[in-house]
C-alpha cells in the first residue's frame, strides 16, 4: 500500500490511484482540472470557480472554511486535497479520522512546484504534472525582477485593513517580480493602517481582487490619503493561486512590470 507525506509532515496510504477525490482548495482544483482528473474529482468548493464546467457540475461540498460534512460523507472520497491555511484545522482534523487527506502548506514557488509533483504522483498522472512543473520553471526563468526593488505593499481586505507578511505565496511572487514587500518582516497576514504605509514609505499599494474585491472606487478613497503612493488593482488569482494558473503567470507579471515602468516615466515616483 503506497505512503505520501503531505508538505505538514503528515503521512497518509492509498490502496491505489484515487477514482473519488475531494478537492478543499481552489487553486488546486484548477491544477486537478489542468492535470485530466475529470472523472476522478468528485466534490469541489462553492470557491472554486475555475474551471467554469466543473464549477457548474461537480458536487459543492461548502466553502473552504465551512464545509458540509454531510455532503463529503455522501461522496465517499478515496483522497481529499486540503490545505493548511485555506481550511479550518478543526474540520480537517475530523476528517482525517475517515478520509485519506492531503494537507498541502505552501510559502513560495518552490513548495508550489513541489505540491504539483506530489499531487500528479499520487493519482498517477507524473508525465502531465512534469509537464506543468517545467512550463511553470521555464517561465519563471523568463520573468526579470524590477531593479532597483520597488518598496510595496499588498492589501488583501479593509475594515481593517490586511496585508501580507513576507511568509506568505503572495510576498514570494512579489520578490519575483521586483516588488520589495514593506511588510517583509511580519508574519501572514498583519493588520496595518495608511498612516503605517506612509511610515514605512510604500511607493506603491497592490490592491488585491480577493479575498476583498477591490475596485477603482477603493483607488480613490485610498489616493487622497496616500498622495505620493502609486496605487494599482492586482489580480488576486496569480498572486495567490500555486498550481497550475501559474502557467499563465509569466505574461500577467510582465504585463503589470511595464505598466509599472510606464507610470514611473509619467510620474517619476517608482523607479
Amino acid at each position: 500500500m503506497p505512503s505520501y507525506t503531505d508538505q505538514t509532515g503528515n503521512t497518509i496510504s492509498l490502496t491505489g490511484f484515487p477514482t473519488r477525490i475531494v478537492s478543499l482548495v481552489p487553486s488546486q482544483t484548477e491544477l486537478l482540472f489542468d492535470l485530466g482528473l475529470h472523472k476522478e474529482v468528485m466534490g469541489i468548493t462553492k470557491f472554486c470557480i475555475h474551471p467554469t464546467e466543473w464549477f457548474r457540475t461537480k458536487t459543492r461540498v461548502g466553502g473552504t472554511k465551512d464545509l458540509h460534512m454531510e455532503t463529503i460523507h455522501k461522496l465517499n472520497p478515496d483522497l481529499i486535497i486540503a490545505n493548511r491555511e485555506e481550511n479550518t484545522k478543526e474540520q480537517i482534523e475530523v476528517l482525517a479520522k475517515d478520509y485519506s487527506v492531503w494537507i498541502s502548506d505552501i510559502k513560495n514557488l518552490k513548495e508550489a512546484l513541489q505540491m504539483i509533483e506530489a499531487i500528479g504522483e499520487m493519482t498517477g498522472v507524473t508525465y502531465k504534472s512534469t509537464e506543468i512543473i517545467h512550463a511553470i520553471r521555464n517561465n519563471f526563468k523568463l520573468l526579470k525582477p524590477i531593479h532597483p526593488a520597488i518598496p510595496t505593499a499588498y492589501f488583501i481586505w479593509q475594515q481593517p485593513y490586511m496585508t501580507v507578511g513576507g511568509d506568505t505565496f503572495i510576498s514570494d511572487m512579489m520578490n519575483c517580480c521586483g516588488l520589495a514587500n514593506i511588510f517583509n518582516d511580519s508574519h501572514r497576514y498583519p493588520e496595518t493602517s495608511i498612516e503605517e504605509l506612509g511610515e514605512r514609505n510604500c511607493k506603491l499599494l497592490l490592491l488585491s481582487s480577493e479575498p476583498f474585491p477591490f475596485k477603482e472606487k477603493h483607488i480613490a478613497a485610498i489616493q487622497t490619503l496616500l498622495p505620493h503612493t502609486k496605487i494599482v488593482l492586482a489580480d488576486g488569482e496569480y498572486f495567490s493561486w500555486y498550481g497550475s494558473r501559474l502557467v499563465n503567470a509569466l505574461l500577467y507579471f510582465k504585463n503589470l512590470q511595464k505598466q509599472l515602468i510606464r507610470l514611473s516615466a509619467a510620474h517619476n515616483n517608482l523607479l
